[in-house]
């Protein structure tokens, strides 16, 4: 059963919050070109950065993308595409790289009938009892 993936970055405000530490010094030239107008903020300085560092590198993500056989970008399964794997007898191995999305209306037993693996490299949306039933079976 093959799902399509979408560009995860068509989501606009689907973003997931990361934590990091800087020295002062680095704050301090991060706030001197936000007061000199250069960015908008310390987020859009570091938003800017980390693109820049993806685009180095983008054909490396790429390669192994596809060397892993990895989903780019957003993958949804909807109850209804679960309920069309169980009818088929099948399994998914689900393995992304961007965003895994399970419709909210997905119980915890059609996940754990359907799903055997997740793979995921990014962010999983799920409701706490399918991410709970599928613990053992996300990497």
């Amino acid at each position: 059963m093959a799902l399509q993936p979408s560009d995860a970055r068509s989501k606009g405000g689907d973003t997931e919050k990361i934590t990091i530490n800087l020295g002062p010094v680095d704050l301090g030239q991060i706030d001197l070109l936000v007061e000199e107008g250069f960015y908008s903020n310390r987020t859009d300085l570091i938003r800017t950065a980390i693109r820049n560092q993806l685009a180095v590198h983008a054909s490396v993500v790429k390669e192994t993308a596809t060397r892993r056989s990895l989903v780019l970008g957003l993958q949804y399964f909807s109850r209804q595409d679960l309920e069309a794997v169980r009818a088929a007898n099948e399994r998914l191995k689900i393995q992304v790289l961007g965003l895994a999305s399970i419709a909210a209306d997905v119980s915890p037993e059609l996940a754990l009938a359907t799903i055997e693996s997740i793979l995921i490299r990014g962010a999983l949306h799920a409701s706490p009892a399918v991410k709970a039933a599928l613990a053992d079976r996300i990497r």
